[in-house]
């Protein structure tokens, strides 16, 4: 019985990291169906049918691709919550301003006073609080 399904399995792309997203977000569907939303239910299993598809699929590259689609994304979006997890904690020692020139993003101590900031990527000086 196992080596049928090994080589049933054989050139198939399996599981990946879009798979499981998908898995997770079919589950959260399905718990979601409990209350009686019936388009929960219905997304769910289109959703599982879906991973199923992907997960049996013998056209290797274009899930490969799906992949690191989701992969980039997913990137973006940890990249994007960290900086913005990392501005809030340093809100309290540092105040950040765009350059007015460039809009490039600068990082100043608090408790300065009046200081003259210049910005490290053109070099446009403007003054501003601390």
């Amino acid at each position: 019985m196992k080596e049928k399904l090994q080589r049933f399995m054989w050139g198939r792309y399996g599981n990946d990291r879009f798979n499981q997203f998908l898995m997770i977000v079919a589950l959260v569907c399905l718990a979601l169906s409990f209350f009686g939303l019936r388009i929960f239910y219905v997304l769910a299993l289109a959703l599982l049918v879906y991973v199923y598809y992907r997960m049996f699929s013998r056209d290797y590259n274009r899930r490969y691709a799906e992949n690191q689609k989701f992969l980039t994304w997913q990137n973006k979006i940890k990249y994007k919550v960290n900086n913005w997890k990392r501005n809030l904690t340093d809100r309290k020692t540092h105040h950040i301003y765009k350059c007015p020139n460039c809009r490039q993003k600068i990082r100043v101590p608090r408790g300065k006073g009046k200081i003259i900031v210049t910005c490290p990527k053109c070099r446009t000086e403007f003054q501003k609080k601390s």
